[in-house]
């Protein structure tokens, strides 16, 4: 019985593969599954409390929270991790905002990021297929979820109510891409902003935009918010901004990660290198004084992060600790 079984199954893996393709089925077991692909988010906290060091390929990520919060700064490091990396990245700016110049100073190779600035919703999705489909794209942002407006809606009048418009163009473009992204290893981030619901009363009003698919659809949805202004000698330097994964199907959910964003720079990297190596006992603190092999590295945190921005192989070396600690 189990022969005539494994024999009929062959015999549809044959019909399978004939109709479809070598490699449109498989057995699990005859197929190795390595370590989850991923590219760095820019920032190690971050990194850390996705639990597999970076956003994973082929996969859907979600990014929102309140406006000013760090969205886009976020979704730039990823962008510029990826062409460090060697590899291409595109931009879809639907909400026509992209400032290159801060861009570049976060470390965007401006010259070669591919953008586009669509006119309407469905424009916006059509391009990022086209991109993801021709497999030469490593990382793709759409910025935003609620700049992307259905053409009906456009060449409609101020006023006129669009039922669901968005929730169905959203809905229809996760079922045609997510296929298409998992086939060619893209990370497609999608930023989104946040609304209020009305006449909730009881638990959180809050929502995001476009309907439920993307909620569905994205591996690792993060909210991003801004908990309090960093200052320097008084004056505001940047934000102190709270990141929660509230969805991971790669690793466990729930990790929250507080990070540094510096005005006009991003990510303060130097400054998370050396609290999670503090924490993982890499860096030894005592009292104000940080000490590596027992090499003194300088007296209060921002005279050490001078210290690691002039020495980055240093800095590389702590870096490469602290994530080996993490594994």
């Amino acid at each position: 019985m189990a022969k005539e079984k494994e024999q009929a199954l062959k015999e549809a893996f044959k019909q399978i593969e004939k109709e479809y393709g070598k490699g449109s089925i498989m057995k699990l077991g005859d197929h190795s599954i390595g370590d989850i692909e991923v590219i760095s988010s820019g920032s190690l906290k971050l990194d850390i409390a996705l639990g597999v060091m970076g956003y994973p390929r082929g996969r859907i990520v979600e990014i929102y929270g309140p406006e000013g919060s760090g969205k886009t700064t976020f979704a730039l490091h990823a962008i510029a991790e990826a062409q460090k990396a060697g590899g291409y990245a595109a931009f879809i700016d639907a909400e026509h905002a992209l400032d290159p110049k801060y861009a570049a100073a976060l470390g965007v190779d401006v010259e070669n990021l591919i953008l586009s600035q669509p006119d309407t919703g469905e424009q916006a999705l059509e391009i990022a297929e086209y991109l993801i489909r021709s497999g030469a794209i490593d990382i793709i942002v759409i910025d935003s979820v609620a700049a992307l407006v259905p053409k009906a809606e456009i060449d409609g009048d101020m006023g006129d109510a669009h039922v669901a418009l968005q929730a169905r163009l959203m809905s229809q473009a996760m079922r045609k891409l997510s296929g298409v992204i998992s086939k060619t290893k893209t990370i497609a981030i999608f930023i989104n902003q946040i609304r209020e619901k009305v006449g909730v009363f009881f638990g959180n009003p809050e929502t995001t935009t476009g309907g439920r698919a993307l909620k569905f659809y994205s591996t690792i949805r993060l909210d991003v918010r801004r908990i309090e202004q960093l200052k320097s000698e008084g004056d505001p330097i940047g934000n102190l901004t709270r990141v929660r994964v509230v969805k991971n199907k790669v690793a466990p959910p729930f990790r929250v990660c507080d990070v540094d964003l510096i005005y006009g720079k991003g990510v303060s990297r130097t400054a998370e290198i050396i609290d999670m190596a503090v924490e993982k006992d890499i860096v030894k603190k005592s009292g104000s004084w940080y000490a590596y092999n027992d090499e003194r590295l300088g007296q209060g945190k921002e005279n050490v992060k001078k210290y690691l921005e002039e020495n980055p192989n240093l800095s590389k070396e702590i870096e490469d600790k602290v994530r080996e600690a993490y594994k």
